[in-house]
Parts: C-alpha cells; structure tokens; sequence
C-alpha cells in the first residue's frame, strides 16, 4: 500500500475518564510506529459522544501522555495544518460529506423513531428470530417522500447504504488478510440526529484529511473495519495501513484469563502510579504488552523503544497483565534511581516518621531502596521507626540463628548496660561492639543480631539489621526499646 513518504499516526482518545492500560498502549504504540519512521504523532480529541464526557478527561490526557514521555507533533494545545484537533470543533465538517454520499446513492436518510429502533434491538436478543437488527426500513424511501418528512422538520439520521451481497477484505499489518461477508454489515449510521457524526465517521473524514497513513488501534475493532474501508471506498480516498493490536487480558482467580478489568486490579494509568508504580516502569512493562524487541530486552527507556521499535514484531495473541511482572519491573527501576531522587520521592513518607528530627532518613531510605517493589510498601515497612508495635516475644525464636526467647533475655539484658555505656554511636562502632560481644560469649552473631533487631523493630523483618537500626535509632531509644524487649521477654518466661 503507498503512502505519503512521511508516516502519519493519530492518538484520537475519547475523554471518558481515566486513561485505560489499553488506552495507553496504543497511544505508545501509535507514538513508536511514527517515530521510529522519522514520522509524525498527532493527538486528535473526540469528544463527539457528547452523553459519555467526563469533565477534565481532557486534562488527564494531556498530562498522561507528558508524564510518560509521548510527545505529539500536533494537536489541539499545539496546533499543527489539520486543526483543528477536537472534533466538536469540526462539526461543520462532517454533514457535507454524509450528504454528499446521500446525493451520490450512497448513503440515505433514516427517520426511524427510537422507540422502532429499541423494537428491533429487542427483536435482536430472540434467537428465534434471525438477521435481526436495523432492518433497512428507510432504505428506499421515495424522493418525494422524503422532502416531506425533512420539509416537516422530522428528525433524521444519515445511515451508509451497504452492499446485500459479496464481501470485503482488507490487510492487517499484525493479522494478515481478513474477510467479512458483507450481509453481516447493518446499514451505518454516518451522521446523527443532532448533527454530530458517528465515531466511524468522524474517524474516516478526520484520518482522510489528516494525512493518517498507519491507524493503530485494538483487535476489538478489526470487525468494524470492513465499515471503515467502505466508507474509504465510497469517497474514493486512499486506506491507510492498518495496526490491530492483541487484546490486552486479565488472570482470574481459577488461572483462565478474561480481558482486563477492574476485578483483576488497578487499570489505569492515574491508579497504578496511586498503587506506588512509577511511571517509567508502567510504560515499560505496557511496552511488552504485546510487543517484543528483536534482541528480547525488558528495560527501556522510550527513547530505546523507539530505536527497536518494528510493527513486525507485534504478536497475535493476547497479552495477559500479570502484576508480579510489573512489581519486577518497578522494583528495577526504584533501584536505580539515584539516591537523591528516591529519598525526594519518598520525602513524604520520611518525615512521617522523623518527627523528633533525629532520624537519619536518608539511611533509612538508602536501606529500603533495594527492598521495595511499590512505593505504597514504605509507609508499612518504615512505621516502626516512629512507634514500635505491639509484638509478640514468639519473633525472638528464630531456628536459622539458634536463639530463644530464654536465651535472647539473656543477651539482651547481658549486654544492655555496655550499649548504654558505648560512647562512639557509629555503624563502624556499633558493629564491632556487637561483634566483640559474640567473640566473646563464644556465640554466633545472630544470636545477638537477631534479638536486637527484634527489639528494635517488633516486627518479623525489618529493612536493615541490628546495626542500622540501631545507629538511626540513636543510643537513647534503642536502649528504651531493648528495655521494653526485657520486660516482655522476662514476663512471659515467668508466667
């Protein structure tokens, strides 16, 4: 198929509410198709059904798009030669054209009432009724007819007259050929009653006269595409390329997959950057949601993905979102960042917890850095730090480093009145204090490590060992919570 020498794509989101996981994908896809080609992005709103808006989608779509670095050459904060790029905005556009067809016997006007159209939906749902739908009923109104029905102000829509018979194929670049019997096409609506055009409409005339070359959408919309390419057919305009992307699925419970929804969890983008993911590892993983680079490389940056980028490598089948993988490839990316960024990012959840101001926060952002997989995990992991919790003595036990509670009573209350006298609170003197003290009891270092840790904690892990936690503690608290481990230690050994 020939093309414009310079590739031309078009993101055109509905602004509906939050932007979908699926949403996003195919403005990533849409955005590499043209860049990797030294091609244009355009961002495109449609906003025709005007009963689905939501107010500020558009905001979101903005912003979304920024955040996670698609960059459109044109659209309607920009502007570009095909403004303008809100289709409410166009709505003149598209009657002439829906007319046009009408003049030329390809289209005609429909006056069914709603309450005939509800009727054959109905009829539609009885399975003993067959071929049911929009019946064709005005489809060969007499001409003196219908100047009576438009000259007495009746409401009317445009529907696309199409073919009884034969079929129609077309070429997807991800799917290959496809043929649909053209008897399983019902008469399209073209332009509404309130003079708005439909969405396939308004996407034909949009694309035609924006120089769309590559239209990259979701496989859900592959059996409307014959509707599409008829449509191109009947103006005589070139068809662009098609993109169908594999539909994006969700893991059940009982291991089958259904598509993507919010029983599976959060899917969209605003919810998962709430879930504590970041916004370079969400566009990464959806990235791989269907595509796959020729070398098999997982983390990349979108300038990477454009340098990989090849239609080719678009898969058929459906993508399943597994969360464990995105929390991998988060955990990736909390781990390089740099330790100023991590430590600003968290900055929040820091002070929280630092509100004597004593607390080393870098320290304690430097050790859970590499032990988180969400941000939302930090709040749980470092509140200990703040108010140690009720625990139980049970977490003294532990079988790997050999302690009890009998025998952590003991070391703790051995070597409390040495940590209270230890004058050099540094992790270097820290750790060989409690190094010493093991050389000394002949014991291993977990049996010391470990009953401090817990006392210092209350929980059954903890980011860092006894030595950290004891040195961001400082020497007055840890000495405190060493105390209360006594206490509760000696109360349940003697009851």
């Amino acid at each position: 198929m020939i093309h414009p020498k310079q590739i031309r794509t078009r993101f055109a989101p509905s602004p509906t509410g939050m932007m979908h996981i699926g949403n996003l994908r195919t403005a990533l896809y849409e955005f590499l198709v043209a860049r990797s080609e030294n091609g244009k992005f355009i961002l495109r709103i449609e906003d025709t059904d005007r009963g689905r808006l939501v107010e500020g989608s558009v905001d979101v779509i903005f912003r979304t798009l920024k955040d996670v670095g698609l960059s459109h050459d044109e659209g309607p904060d920009i502007g570009g030669g095909f403004g303008p790029y809100i289709q409410s905005m166009r709505k003149d556009i598209y009657a002439p054209y829906a007319h046009q067809l009408v003049k030329e016997g390809k289209a005609y006007y429909c006056f069914c009432t709603r309450e005939r159209l509800d009727s054959l939906r109905n009829a539609s749902s009885d399975p003993d009724i067959s071929n049911a739908g929009y019946d064709r009923h005005c489809r060969n109104l007499t001409s003196s007819d219908i100047q009576t029905r438009i000259d007495s102000c009746e409401p009317f829509v445009i529907r696309q007259k199409m073919p009884l018979s034969g079929h129609t194929t077309f070429t997807d670049a991800v799917f290959g050929e496809i043929t649909v019997d053209n008897n399983e096409l019902e008469d399209q609506i073209l332009l509404k009653s309130d003079g708005f055009p439909t969405y396939n409409f308004a996407n034909v005339i949009d694309d035609h006269l924006m120089d769309i070359t590559h239209v990259v959408r979701g496989s859900e919309y592959l059996s409307s595409t014959p509707k599409y390419n008829l449509l191109y057919e009947a103006f005589g305009w070139e068809i662009p390329e098609y993109v169908h992307l594999p539909l994006i699925m969700g893991r059940n419970e009982d291991g089958s997959v259904s598509k993507l929804s919010k029983r599976h969890g959060a899917t969209g983008f605003d919810d998962l950057v709430r879930d504590g993911y970041l916004k370079e590892a969400i566009i990464n993983y959806i990235a791989l949601l269907g595509w796959c680079p020729a070398d098999n490389t997982e983390i990349m940056s979108v300038r990477d993905m454009i340098s990989k980028f090849r239609i080719s490598g678009i898969s058929k089948s459906p993508a399943v979102f597994d969360y464990d993988k995105l929390r991998w490839f988060n955990s990736e990316y909390i781990k390089a960042l740099p330790h100023e960024d991590f430590c600003e990012m968290i900055r929040n959840y820091l002070e929280s917890v630092n509100t004597s101001g004593a607390l080393n926060t870098s320290m304690i952002a430097e050790l859970i850095q590499t032990r988180i997989s969400q941000l939302t995990e930090v709040p749980e992991m470092i509140s200990f730090f703040r108010d140690l919790p009720e625990y139980s003595t049970d977490l003294f036990e532990h079988k790997k480093m050999k302690t009890t509670q009998q025998l952590s009573l003991l070391h703790l209350q051995e070597i409390l009145p040495s940590l209270e006298s230890l004058n050099d609170w540094s992790l270097t003197s820290i750790h060989d204090f409690l190094i010493s003290y093991a050389l000394k009891k002949e014991i291993k270092n977990g049996q010391i490590m470990w009953p401090i840790r817990t006392a210092l904690s209350g929980q059954p892990s903890s980011p860092g060992g006894a030595v950290e936690l004891m040195h961001i503690l400082g020497k007055s608290e840890s000495v405190r919570r060493i105390e209360k481990a006594i206490i509760l230690l000696d109360n349940t050994i003697t009851e």
